[in-house]
């Protein structure tokens, strides 16, 4: 375990530690019959790309960043997941796939061009508690520019690590009436119930394994 080292993507993991509270409510923040919040949180962990990883550029030569020496172009998209909570066991598995879409400059020759890419599992929005680096290979025929392939990653997370306890959950679904003093006080502005969501929700980041210097010309470009 460990600090995710893209800083920048930490927002966006904040995010969907909070999208992962409300994951299938019939919309969201409305109120039962009887006045509690309708609440039906999901501990399989949410899937997402983080920013400034979702695309990479090499360049030929590779020290060079002048537009004229862009040499292949490609993004990560289509990002699917699949994940089945009500599996029995100790361990809940995501699944996800993706796309990846790549142009070259020279459509001169066949060519295969390798591509690193991480899956990492994140708790609480910044602890790493997994990582893994895998490959994926795009095959440019002679005469045309473009490529695409498919890639894969998964991840297993605690089932009772990713389960919000039921005093926590008691807080959050607690039936309020107008007249209470808190009717209308936000569970999650309680710094013990936010704290307790964060440490219970899990992500799976993809994206691609990225240079520092690579990294720095997402952000910048």
């Amino acid at each position: 375990s460990g600090t995710l080292p893209v800083s920048n993507c930490r927002p966006l993991v904040a995010l969907f530690a909070l999208a992962a509270l409300t994951a299938g409510c019939a919309k969201n923040g409305d109120f039962d019959e009887t006045g509690g919040i309708r609440m039906t949180r999901s501990v399989c962990p949410a899937v997402a790309v983080p920013a400034n990883t979702g695309d990479i550029t090499l360049f030929d030569p590779p020290a060079s960043r002048d537009a004229r020496a862009i040499d292949v172009v490609a993004n990560l998209t289509n990002v699917r997941n699949t994940c089945d909570e009500t599996a029995g066991g100790a361990e809940v598995t995501v699944n996800a796939t993706f796309t990846v879409n790549a142009r070259r400059s020279n459509p001169q020759g066949a060519r295969d061009v390798v591509l690193p890419y991480f899956a990492t599992v994140v708790q609480g929005g910044r602890v790493v508690v997994s990582k893994r680096v895998s490959r994926v290979n795009l095959h440019f025929n002679d005469g045309e520019l473009r490529a695409t392939t498919t890639g894969a990653a998964s991840a297993s997370v605690n089932r009772a690590a990713a389960t919000l306890p039921e005093d926590v959950r008691a807080k959050i679904t607690r039936k309020r009436k107008a007249g209470d003093p808190d009717a209308s006080i936000d569970p999650m502005a309680d710094p013990d119930v936010r704290a307790a969501v964060l440490r219970v929700s899990f992500e799976l980041l993809v994206g691609f394994q990225l240079t520092a210097d690579q990294l720095q010309y997402n952000a910048t470009r």
